[in-house]
């Protein structure tokens, strides 16, 4: 009996299919446009071809920048995944403690990058924030204002405060969906804590924190609004990721081609790298 496919399902994909084509490839064809094109004024321009990706590559600017965001995004994640996935473990799973630790762990994901990146500067400044206030009365010298050691370690705590409840919360949903019946077979066969963590709830929790790598990376490669807040890309260009220096190039110094040429190759290896996370989790989660 031959199977009947029906396509009118498309009709209601559409409506999102025009809006994304509206909100996002069309303002990538000017990208594009830019990208490949240069003007001297007057709305004129002229075929550059691949002149601002080879100007770009052969600054140690970019190369820089980028360093930076690879050694931000990997600290974060070094931190953020496992500290996730150990409040998760220890927190209720029933009752009305956990609603209530469910409701706390979801405060820091309501507030706004920009008050979030505010309360941070307000918080580690030096004469009126408690942070660095207490810091410096205990006889540390604190400054992330001076010190780039100090600000790229008030920018990592910031967004370790911030996001890494999403983690918690992925890691949790990952673990009440685990049969009692798994539990209730390790006790019988007398498995450590170890071994419940590494043969039952880490396996099942691969792919939420799958999707805890991916949403955390992406993120943490495009970050503005927070270190941007607190300390401006400085010390000097301490603090300075790709997304500040792209923005410094784009609106600060308005040229346009090779920013342009910047945010194709900043979303190229975002692309990238995100879809060399998912092929190699994806293995190793059929693997296992």
């Amino acid at each position: 009996m031959e199977k009947t496919v029906n396509h009118k399902a498309w009709f209601l994909v559409l409506p999102v299919l025009v809006l994304v084509a509206f909100s996002a490839v069309i303002p990538l064809m000017t990208v594009v446009n830019y990208a490949f094109q240069d003007t001297f004024g007057n709305n004129v321009f002229f075929w550059h071809g691949l002149g601002w990706f080879e100007e770009l590559l052969a600054s140690d600017r970019m190369w820089n920048a980028l360093w930076r965001q690879l050694a931000f995004s990997g600290i974060i994640l070094a931190i953020e995944i496992p500290l996730g996935v150990l409040v998760a473990l220890n927190m209720p799973k029933r009752g009305v403690w956990a609603s209530v630790v469910l409701v706390l762990m979801s405060l820091p994901l309501l507030i706004p990058w920009n008050v979030v990146g505010t309360i941070w500067q307000i918080f580690g400044r030096v004469d009126i924030g408690l942070l660095g206030y207490t810091l410096n009365s205990l006889g540390i010298s604190y400054n992330y204002t001076q010190n780039p050691a100090h600000a790229w370690a008030t920018v990592i705590v910031m967004d370790v405060w911030h996001w890494t409840s999403l983690v918690a919360l992925l890691a949790y949903a990952g673990l009440q969906s685990i049969p009692d019946a798994y539990y209730q077979a390790a006790k019988i066969d007398q498995a450590s804590r170890w071994k419940v963590f590494r043969y039952i709830e880490l396996p099942k929790m691969a792919g939420v924190l799958m999707i805890a790598v991916l949403l955390r990376f992406m993120d943490s490669f495009m970050i503005y609004t927070e270190p941007f807040v607190v300390t401006g890309g400085g010390p000097g260009n301490a603090t300075t990721f790709l997304s500040i220096d792209l923005v410094k190039m784009a609106l600060g110094q308005f040229d346009l081609g090779p920013a342009a040429a910047f945010s194709l190759m900043y979303f190229l290896v975002i692309l990238l790298i995100s879809w060399v996370f998912y092929t190699v989790m994806t293995n190793l989660d059929k693997r296992g």
